[in-house]
């Protein structure tokens, strides 16, 4: 189990649409009624993700019900980081990327020279990265959600 990979939105690139306006901006879509059906699909793919958050519990009981009410956060990124990692998967892939709340891909597919496939940079150096209370605290819930599932909230 995943939360990303290299041709896939970041989680906050997910949440905010910023790849399909993207690909979008790019000339990737044959019109712009493809590009608002994408736009409509993902927004149905949100609210069906934060369904699932809150029948697994890992959202406050608090946190609205539409997911277009809620932005993305650092709540909301620990909580999709709790259901991934209370999967029963025998490996977890994350990503700094998401860690960070970055929205840009490392990979728009089909594009050449329009985007820098593969020149995407973290915006923070590895040391800064791992010093950071905010991620040792979400990677080291990671660790804890991993040995086991629903219960609790997104701070447990």
């Amino acid at each position: 189990m995943q939360t990303e990979r290299r041709d896939l939105a970041t989680l906050s690139g997910f949440w905010q649409g910023a790849d399909i306006d993207l690909a979008h901006r790019l000339g990737l879509y044959d019109d712009e009624q493809t590009w608002r059906q994408l736009l409509e699909e993902r927004r149905l793919e949100r609210q069906a993700l934060l369904d699932a958050l809150r029948r697994a519990d890992c959202l406050p009981a608090e946190t609205p019900a539409r997911a277009e009410d809620i932005p993305m956060s650092p709540a909301l990124n620990a909580a999709i980081h709790r259901f991934v990692a209370q999967s029963r998967s025998a490996l977890l892939g994350l990503q700094p990327e998401d860690w960070l709340q970055m929205a840009t891909p490392v990979n728009v597919p089909g594009t050449i020279d329009a985007y820098p496939n593969w020149r995407h940079k973290l915006t923070r150096d590895l040391e800064t990265l791992f010093s950071d209370p905010e991620i040792i605290k979400l990677l080291t819930a990671v660790g804890r959600w991993r040995g086991r599932c629903g219960g609790g909230n997104a701070d447990d």
